[in-house]
């Protein structure tokens, strides 16, 4: 699947210069460094099976009066965004397909600003689904933490002026991103928004964890049952590690792309593993399903 305008920038870096091409090429000519050969089809179909399920998220939690609640909202809004990233990669791939088929045949000018509008919803679903992950981590610690005062902290205002912050902020930086994809600091800066609600998520949770632990402890002792405490804190390591794992994995690969974008973009290497992008791709849709 080809790239779209400045979307062309994370598959392949702009500012490898001619000099060093002979080198990335060489690089480039093994066979583990053409990447996987991904269908169009896996693309469309794992982009359809997010939509729907994210889109019954929707549903349910607008339908259901008693998840009118913050937390059900940024879920909700967690879900619009992942239904974004599906939805900007189906047009994006649609697009392409359509013009390389003959069936649309559209101006160079129309055409870039296509290019601007897709790599702008893409830019915008991923900002905003890696802000709503933090949100409700932060909304989960609130509960914990807070639990006697949650109600009074995270009213129905402050969700609402938090949802509409993190849109606004997500659409302003995607336009950003538009206007000045050429720049390193642009990519900088989404690496380090990456890394924030990294080290945020890995610090919330495992305070949370180590609390229940807590807890599960002083129950047990109380109790004299050690097995019960050693069966659920084993309960709550799995499952703080898949949610943590699932995370990095997931889009971990892809701002790695732009980690090496940025510091070696002409290194044989690099070059070689930016061959695997649309699996990054891949990757980040699983994570939206």
């Amino acid at each position: 699947m080809s790239a779209l305008g400045p979307l062309r920038l994370l598959r392949e870096p702009w500012n490898a210069s001619e000099g060093n091409e002979s080198n990335a090429t060489a690089g480039a000519g093994s066979a583990w460094c053409q990447g996987p050969d991904i269908p169009n089809e896996l693309f469309l179909t794992l982009g359809l099976v997010s939509l729907v399920e994210n889109l019954l998220v929707v549903a349910a939690i607008l339908k259901n009066r008693n998840l009118h609640l913050p937390m059900y909202y940024f879920i909700c809004c967690l879900a619009v965004s992942d239904m974004l990233v599906s939805v900007s990669n189906l047009a994006e791939m649609l697009f392409m397909l359509l013009m390389e088929h003959g069936v649309l045949v559209v101006r160079a000018s129309i055409v870039r600003h296509m290019d601007n509008v897709i790599a702008m919803l893409i830019c915008s679903s991923v900002v905003s689904s890696l802000s709503f992950l933090a949100v409700i981590a932060v909304d989960r610690y609130i509960t914990i933490f807070y639990a006697l005062r949650y109600h009074s902290i995270m009213t129905l205002q402050r969700a609402m002026v938090t949802m509409a912050g993190v849109w606004l902020a997500s659409t302003v930086s995607s336009t950003v991103f538009i206007t000045y994809y050429r720049n390193n600091a642009i990519l900088l800066c989404l690496i380090g928004f990456f890394f924030f609600v990294l080290v945020l998520m890995l610090v919330l949770y495992i305070h949370m964890f180590a609390l229940a632990r807590h807890h599960l402890r002083s129950i047990s002792s109380q109790q004299k049952q050690p097995t019960v405490y050693r069966s659920s804190s084993l309960k709550g390591a799995v499952t703080l590690t898949i949610l943590l794992g699932v995370f990095f994995i997931c889009w971990g690969p892809f701002f790695f792309h732009l980690i090496l974008i940025v510091t070696c973009p002409t290194n044989p290497f690099c070059t070689c593993f930016f061959g695997y992008f649309n699996l990054f791709l891949i990757l980040i849709i699983c994570n939206s399903v």
